[in-house]
């Protein structure tokens, strides 16, 4: 059974797709941007803050479909600068600690000219 994952906790989708789908004892998030979810707008104009509100929003997915950072098996990480790497190491490290496999990429443009996108793949228990 597939379902759909909703939480007013983290942005609402901007576009034809859900925050996540469960299937199958997996969460498949949709990728998370750094937006505040009550206002709309970025946490801030750094990619630490970005990056901190992101990953705040991946969580309140996660625990809307019953599973956790620790649950994490995989995540897809986009820069929109290569330069950042370093400071959102920092803060996933934060967040993430049982260093699940990962991909981390810089792209030419993210929406809303975002600094960083996250993805997540999660076992559901």
């Amino acid at each position: 059974m597939i379902k759909k994952i909703s939480t007013p906790d983290a942005p609402a989708a901007i576009g034809p797709y859900s925050q996540a789908m469960a299937v199958n004892g997996m969460l498949y998030t949709s990728g998370q941007l750094g937006l505040d979810p009550t206002t709309g707008d970025f946490a801030g104009a750094t990619i630490t803050q970005q990056a901190e509100q992101s990953l705040k929003n991946l969580g309140a997915i996660l625990a809307q479909a019953g599973t956790s950072y620790d649950k994490i098996v995989k995540t897809t990480c986009f820069l929109a600068d290569m330069g950042d790497f370093a400071a959102f190491n920092e803060v996933y490290a934060k967040y993430i600690t049982t260093a699940p496999a990962r991909s981390c990429v810089a792209v030419k443009t993210l929406p809303k000219n975002a600094l960083v996108e996250i993805e997540a793949i999660a076992v559901i228990e």
